[in-house]
């Protein structure tokens, strides 16, 4: 399973994001996005110096996520479970792919590049 497809299942948990920039926000999730963008609430944002802020919602961009601290009773076992469609072998055709098989055209496709010279042609 993708870390955001998990990510995506922990809507109204509260977590503890860390920032590459130091600064430390603990919120609870309303949502994430396919790029790892986390839109949180009722946050607490505790900047790198020490000063702390109270917000109401802060998106956090993905790219500047270093570590998510999730709580402890959640239920892991639960929600790794994987529930996305199936995934069934390809079924491949005789003939067909890089090994050419039976049938196949021949490499390089026995045409020419460019224009197409018939008949006689004479420089001056």
């Amino acid at each position: 399973m993708k870390l955001v497809l998990f990510l995506m299942k922990l809507s109204r948990e509260t977590v503890t994001i860390e920032l590459k920039n130091g600064s430390q926000v603990t919120g609870t999730i309303q949502s994430v996005d396919e790029s790892m963008n986390m839109h949180l609430r009722s946050v607490k944002m505790t900047v790198r110096g020490g000063n702390v802020q109270i917000l109401d919602t802060l998106s956090v961009r993905g790219n500047n996520i270093r570590s998510i601290q999730l709580p402890d009773s959640l239920p892991l076992d639960a929600l790794l479970v994987d529930d996305g469609p199936p995934k069934y072998p390809s079924q491949r055709r005789a003939g067909t792919g890089r090994g050419r098989g039976r049938g196949a055209a021949p490499r390089g496709g026995g045409g020419s590049r460019g224009r197409q010279r018939t008949g006689i042609y004479c420089r001056l």
